[in-house]
């Protein structure tokens, strides 16, 4: 005999994005400014009836940061029973790595390292998508995208120092790298000094 859903308790269910970026030669999270009812926060919404988790995401960009055309990737649920004062809400936490230029100009972009006090267990979220993007990063040539094709190495490394947080000596990158690139037969005239390999992702 099937058990009536009435039985059993009906948490509700939020989505909360982290949108992470290189900003300044940093990574940074996109954030939504402090409320009157509601402190610093990733942008979020709850889910509707008939709503997929997907969709609910972007309806969020759409609506609180006047962002379209991003693709977050599901990332972790949080249940902690506390984690919302207002009742038992579910947060399934999504993330996205996308290049500064298609953020709004009057988006608030902060680093990740220089976060403010956030809303519920949103510090959490940002450290938890920070782990993996960085971990994405470890092996990979820029696998979100980040950096324009072609570039160069130097500019392929500043970017995964951005994502790192840290300096990366530069002959074991190159050898970590090269690999998985693919030179164009071209050189970077910009800047001073030597002309440089282009180079592309496999």
């Amino acid at each position: 005999m099937t058990s009536s859903l009435d039985a059993f308790p009906r948490p509700s269910v939020a989505v909360d994005t982290a949108v992470l970026t290189v900003a300044d030669g940093r990574l940074a999270v996109l954030l939504l400014e402090a409320t009157d009812t509601l402190p610093v926060r990733l942008p979020g919404t709850f889910l509707h009836e008939g709503e997929t988790l997907a969709a609910a995401v972007l309806r969020s960009l759409h609506e609180k940061v006047g962002v379209r055309g991003l693709r977050p990737q599901q990332l972790h649920v949080f249940d902690a029973v506390d984690r919302d004062d207002r009742g038992r809400v579910l947060s399934v936490a999504f993330v996205d790595v996308v290049r500064d230029s298609l953020l709004p100009p009057e988006a608030s972009v902060v680093a990740v390292d220089e976060l403010p006090p956030l809303a519920f267990d949103h510090d959490s979220i940002v450290a938890f998508a920070v782990a993996a993007v960085r971990s994405s990063y470890l092996d990979t040539p820029d696998p979100r995208g980040l950096l324009a094709e072609p570039f160069t190495l130097r500019d392929l490394r500043g970017i995964h120092e951005a994502v790192a947080g840290e300096r990366l000596l530069p002959d074991t990158f190159r050898r970590t790298m090269l690999p998985k690139l693919r030179g164009t037969g071209e050189l970077s005239r910009e800047g001073r000094g030597r002309p440089a390999e282009l180079y592309r992702r496999v």
